[in-house]
């Protein structure tokens, strides 16, 4: 298995544990985040429009970031990013334990912790294929959505017991702490020589974007993640309003649900981890399964039902962002890794904005039951439509390009 082969090389090893901590402050702050604006509002919509801020800076940031990516030292941006993110996560801590936070502040923060991750995103995903190797990768993010999502189950359990027991500013307290590891790591890590990049800034962001759309596997991949970005993953919007508005659950309650989806996400990332291939057209059955079990949630059921329900929704996702990611990885040429993944990016998280508030709004006026719904049928409808088209089983059945192009 390449992901255990991964995991016997040291530099790959230490990178792997410092990200995973990281994560599992981040998930740790994501459901304290949305357990927050609850308290502060009440309202799903308002949840919703945090969703906005956080996301709205990748529509503006991912394409320049991917330009960065191509043209300076990966390590170095990671510095900038992951350190920026760690402040932010101290301040927001220092404002929440002295009573001092507003929710105009929560928005403040989303954007600009948001502007950080539009910029990390890319940039983290290149210097994992330049830390694996290209004919590592497809093990590297088999591990790495395993570690993803072990903290997605184990983040917001954890947020959930601080929030009870001590209260909400320790899961912001304890994110920040979680880079530190990161930082040291980079900080004792070798910045690799970048191959130069000729052109301006605008031709190379315009050059990504031209192969995506050219390219027609990467363009289906591509717009299939954009649409279940859209209609179907908008967990943070979604489980915090699910389990206090529909279900009346405590913070306990909530960092359960939140858990869920990770322990579905943890079984599709086992089952790519074993299989360690691209297989494109899990991409458009993973979206499937998410839209089938988001319709789930309009029955009656209890707790532990909609919890394994979202275990299924968590099943879903990450089939569909594990091969999605893995297959645009290796059709794109290493020249143009950086601006590639930079659109896969804007896409995945700049249709978040609208998808948040689209999904609060919808709570907020149809009731979450209902609303979950929609959203299923919203998202069979955009598989359906992007299924007119053949989905290879691996990426060497795929259809040329436009002009012949690999």
């Amino acid at each position: 298995m390449l992901a255990l082969a991964l995991l016997r090389d040291p530099l790959y090893r230490n990178y792997w544990l410092a990200l995973f901590i990281s994560q599992l402050g981040t998930w740790m702050q994501a459901a304290a985040q949305g357990w927050l604006v609850l308290e502060l509002t009440g309202s799903a919509e308002r949840l919703g429009l945090v969703m906005v801020c956080q996301f709205l800076p990748s529509l503006v940031l991912s394409l320049p970031a991917g330009v960065l990516a191509d043209r300076h030292s990966r390590r170095n941006l990671l510095l900038l990013t992951q350190g920026g993110m760690a402040l932010l996560a101290g301040l927001m801590a220092v404002l929440i334990l002295t009573d001092l936070i507003r929710y105009e502040y929560v928005l403040l923060f989303a954007f600009v912790y948001g502007a950080f991750n539009a910029i990390d995103l890319p940039v983290r995903q290149s210097f994992t294929v330049e830390l694996a190797g290209r004919e590592r990768y497809p093990g590297a993010i088999a591990l790495n959505s395993f570690g993803f999502n072990v903290s997605r189950v184990a983040g917001p359990a954890v947020a959930g017991l601080l929030i009870a027991g001590f209260g909400l500013g320790w899961a912001y307290v304890l994110n920040a702490l979680s880079f530190v590891i990161m930082l040291v790591l980079l900080l004792r890590t070798a910045s690799r020589a970048v191959e130069p990049v000729h052109g301006s800034a605008v031709q190379q962001a315009l050059e990504g974007l031209r192969y995506v759309w050219q390219e027609p596997l990467v363009r289906q991949v591509v717009l299939m993640v954009g649409l279940a970005s859209l209609f179907g993953m908008n967990f943070q919007t979604l489980v915090p309003a699910y389990s206090r508005l529909v279900l009346g659950l405590d913070a306990e309650g909530y960092g359960f649900l939140m858990s869920a989806v990770g322990v579905g996400a943890i079984g599709a990332a086992l089952l790519q981890a074993f299989t360690a291939q691209a297989r494109p057209v899990r991409t458009l059955l993973g979206s499937g399964i998410l839209a089938l079990s988001l319709a789930l949630l309009f029955l009656p059921l209890p707790p532990w039902g909609v919890a394994m329900v979202l275990a299924i929704c968590g099943f879903g996702m990450i089939t569909t962002l594990v091969n999605a990611n893995t297959t645009v990885q290796l059709l794109v040429p290493d020249r143009l890794r950086g601006r590639v993944m930079s659109v896969y990016s804007m896409v995945l998280l700049g249709v978040a904005p609208v998808g948040g508030y689209l999904t609060g709004s919808l709570m907020d006026q149809l009731g979450g039951r209902t609303a979950s719904l929609v959203l299923s049928l919203l998202l069979v409808l955009s598989a359906l439509w992007l299924s007119r088209r053949p989905w290879p089983r691996t990426v060497e059945e795929r259809p040329r390009s436009v002009g012949g192009q690999r």
